[in-house]
């Protein structure tokens, strides 16, 4: 792939090259004008393992989607540009796993292969290691409905790399519920096999914690299901934690845009 680093800019095609931005990166990049017809992809007999790996990536993207739907309230200000496209990413590797189904209708068996999206950070460049350092534990609850994170007493000032202009912080915990995935013959698509849980959230908060001010107590913040859910084996609950920045300003907390970091800390 070229990559234009004149001053000429223009759209569509010259020459048969094509010119185009991609989302995240800087500049204009450029590319050869050619390849098969979408009816070629479609039916011809040489592109049956492209339309194998389009529809199981298909499936892979709705299941992903499921779970930024799950964490939406939180996502916005805790995730990269190329966020959407890495944990698709990751999730087609669980899809791979699979060895009951022909290929191009491989499920994704979330709740077996949990190890894959366990760690996953939604900001590559911000991690939560690398903001906050204090020693935490996690619990969750036996119906698997709800999760608590506890961080004993701590100095600030020692264990959170907090960015410039902050004067305080929130630690949070995000569940969200995502079913594994199964094509369905009739429908020509992927669907959850447990529906009626898929994409059920939730997301609780610390009080907001003075960054030069030794935390005496052990800060506790524990987020619930809605519902009191009964979850299937088909579905994985994703427990994230995370932390925010704010800068307080007269009796007000101004959320900061960036410093922030959420990671997938542990599947139930």
């Amino acid at each position: 792939m070229a990559k234009q680093t004149g001053l000429v800019k223009y759209s569509g095609t010259m020459g048969g090259v094509r010119h185009f931005k991609i989302k995240g990166l800087s500049g204009d990049f450029a590319g050869m004008v050619g390849g098969p017809s979408g009816d070629q992809i479609l039916t011809a007999p040489e592109f049956e393992r492209t339309r194998e790996n389009m529809n199981e990536f298909g499936g892979c993207a709705t299941a992903g989607k499921s779970i930024r739907v799950g964490l939406s309230q939180v996502i916005k200000q805790m995730s990269d540009p190329q966020m959407t496209g890495r944990l698709t990413g990751v999730i087609k590797k669980i899809n791979l796993e699979d060895q009951t189904e022909a290929r191009g209708y491989r499920a994704i068996l979330i709740s077996q292969e949990k190890q894959y999206l366990t760690g996953f950070a939604f900001d590559k460049n911000v991690s939560l290691e690398g903001v906050f350092t204090a020693p935490y534990t996690l619990s969750n609850s036996v119906a698997r409905d709800a999760g608590t994170l506890t961080v004993p007493a701590f100095n600030p000032a020692n264990l959170v790399n907090a960015p410039a202009g902050s004067t305080h912080f929130r630690l949070l915990v995000a569940l969200a519920c995502v079913s594994d995935f199964e094509y369905n013959d009739q429908t020509g698509t992927y669907e959850p096999i447990d529906p009626a849980n898929n994409e059920l959230s939730n997301v609780a908060y610390s009080g907001y914690l003075d960054l030069t001010a030794a935390i005496a107590t052990s800060t506790v913040v524990t987020a619930t299901l809605p519902g009191s859910p009964t979850l299937t084996a088909d579905a994985s609950v994703l427990f994230c934690i995370g932390i925010e920045f704010y800068q307080k300003v007269g009796p007000n907390y101004y959320l900061f845009n960036s410093g922030n970091a959420l990671k997938v800390a542990d599947i139930f």
